[in-house]
C-alpha cells in the first residue's frame, strides 16, 4: 500500500521521520510521500528525513514560526488560514502513486491537534483516495490541559477521517521512565507495527505471499470507519537445533509450525495492543503473519484467521502472509478497525469534562479575586 504520509505538529514530524527510517530499513516501498506542517519553525528545522520543499511553515503571521502554544483552537485557525500553502506542497505529490493518505499528529498539543482535522477535511473535499489519521492520545502526566485538547481533537479528527489509528502513549510508556525518555522507543513501536501493516502484500527479493494483503484488503478493513487499533507480536520462528544440522541445512521439519502461528495470533491481538480496548467490540479485523516462507504455516495462519473471527465476533476477517527472506522471527500484526468499547477513550473524555468545567469556573472567579487582590480601601494612588 502506498501512503502518502503527512505529519502535523512536532509528534506529527517525528513519527513520520520514524516510519520513512523503516521503510528504508525493511525496504517495504509503502512511503509514496511524506510532508511536515508545523508552525514552529525548530521543530521543521529537526528533521531529517524530509525534504525541506514538503516542510511546510504556517502561522507565520500570528505567531512568527514560534509555534501555537498548546493552543490547538489557534492551532485550527492558523491551518484554516494557510490551507492553501499546506495543499500547494501536497499536488506537488504524484498521486498516481498514492493509495491512501495518513495525517499524523500528537493529540495532545496545539498544531497537531488543531490542525490534523482542518487537513483531514480539505483532502476529503479534493481527492478520492481515502484519508485516515493516527492519533497519538497523551499520557495523564502531562497535564489537564493535554487531556483536554485531546479529547476535544478526538472528538473531530474521527469525524473528518475515514478512519483513525490511535495509539496510547500512556500504555506505552515504562515504569518509572519519563514522557520524553520513552518518545523515541514509542515512535519506533508505532513504525513496526504500520510498517509492517503497510509493506504486506508487496513482492520482496522475488517473495511472493501465498495469500496476498493488498491495499483493497486494508482499505476494505478500514472502510468500516471509527476509531481501529493494532497489535503486534514476535517469536522465535522455529524450535532451536544444533548448529551442525543447520549448517548443513538439513534442518528438521517442525511439527509445531501450526501452533506456533497460532500463539503468535494470539498474542498480538491479546496483548498490548496500541489502544487498549475489548476486541469484541471490533466491527472488522485484518491478520497478517510474516516470516521466512518456510515458517509461514498455511494451516496455522488460517486457523488464526478463525480464531480471531470468534474472539471479535465479527464475520469479515481478512488474513494473509507476508514472507522475509532475512528473519529469524516469526510477527504477527493485527488491524482491529470499528472498535467502540474502549475505557481509555471514555476516562480521556471524563478528565476533559472536568478540566473544562474547572477552566470555566476560574474564569468567573478571576475577575472578583483580582478587585479584592487590588482592594486597598483607596489608601495607595495609582500613579494615573
Amino acid at each position: 500500500m502506498k501512503v502518502a504520509l503527512i505529519g502535523v505538529g512536532q509528534a506529527g514530524g517525528k513519527v513520520v521521520e520514524a516510519l520513512i527510517e523503516y521503510d528504508l530499513k525493511s525496504r517495504g516501498g509503502f512511503v509514496a510521500a511524506a510532508i511536515a506542517v508545523n508552525t514552529a519553525k525548530a521543530d521543521l528545522l529537526g528533521l531529517k528525513r524530509i525534504s525541506e520543499r514538503h516542510r511546510v511553515l504556517i502561522g507565520q503571521y500570528r505567531v512568527k514560526g514560534h509555534g501555537v502554544g498548546a493552543d490547538n483552537e489557534l492551532g485550527s485557525i492558523v491551518t484554516t488560514e494557510d490551507i492553501g500553502e499546506v495543499l500547494s506542497v501536497i499536488d506537488d505529490i504524484p498521486l498516481h502513486n498514492v493509495d491512501a493518505f495518513l495525517i499524523v499528529a500528537g493529540l495532545g498539543g496545539g498544531t497537531g491537534s488543531g490542525g490534523s482535522p482542518v487537513i483531514a477535511r480539505e483532502l476529503k473535499r479534493l481527492y478520492t483516495e481515502p484519508v485516515y489519521g493516527l492519533g497519538l492520545l497523551p499520557s495523564p502526566d502531562e497535564g489537564g490541559i493535554y487531556t483536554l485538547n485531546a479529547a476535544r481533537s478526538f472528538q473531530t479528527f474521527v469525524r473528518e477521517v475515514d478512519n483513525l489509528l490511535v495509539f496510547d502513549n500512556d500504555a506505552w510508556r515504562q515504569s518509572g521512565e519519563s514522557v520524553q525518555d520513552s518518545y523515541g522507543e514509542m515512535n519506533a513501536e508505532i513504525a513496526r507495527r504500520l510498517g509492517l501493516l503497510f509493506s504486506s502484500g508487496e513482492a520482496t527479493n522475488g517473495l511472493v505471499p501465498e495469500s496476498v494483503v493488498d491495499a483493497s484488503e486494508l482499505i476494505n478493513t478500514l472502510g468500516s470507519g471509527g476509531v481501529s487499533t493494532i497489535g503486534y507480536a514476535v517469536a522465535e520462528a522455529s524450535r532451536p537445533q544444533g548448529l551442525l544440522a543447520r549448517f548443513k541445512g538439513d534442518e528438521k521439519p517442525d511439527d509445531n509450525a501450526t501452533n506456533r502461528v497460532l500463539s503468535v495470533v494470539r498474542r498480538a491481538a491479546l496483548g498490548r495492543l496500541s489502544l487498549p480496548c475489548n476486541i469484541e467490540s471490533t466491527e472488522r479485523a485484518l491478520l497478517i503473519v510474516a516470516g521466512r516462507p518456510r515458517h509461514l504455516d498455511r494451516k496455522g495462519i488460517e486457523r488464526g484467521r478463525k480464531w480471531l473471527e470468534a474472539e471479535t465476533g465479527s464475520m469479515e476477517v481478512r488474513g494473509g502472509d507476508y514472507p522475509i527472506e532475512d528473519t529469524d522471527h516469526l510477527g504477527a500484526v493485527v488491524l482491529l478497525s470499528g472498535v467502540y468499547d474502549v475505557p481509555r477513550i471514555k476516562e480521556l473524555q471524563q478528565v476533559a469534562i472536568e478540566a473544562q468545567q474547572n477552566m470555566a469556573d476560574r474564569a468567573e472567579f478571576a475577575p472578583d479575586a483580582l478587585a479584592s487582590l487590588m482592594d486597598t480601601d483607596e489608601t495607595i494612588e495609582p500613579l494615573f
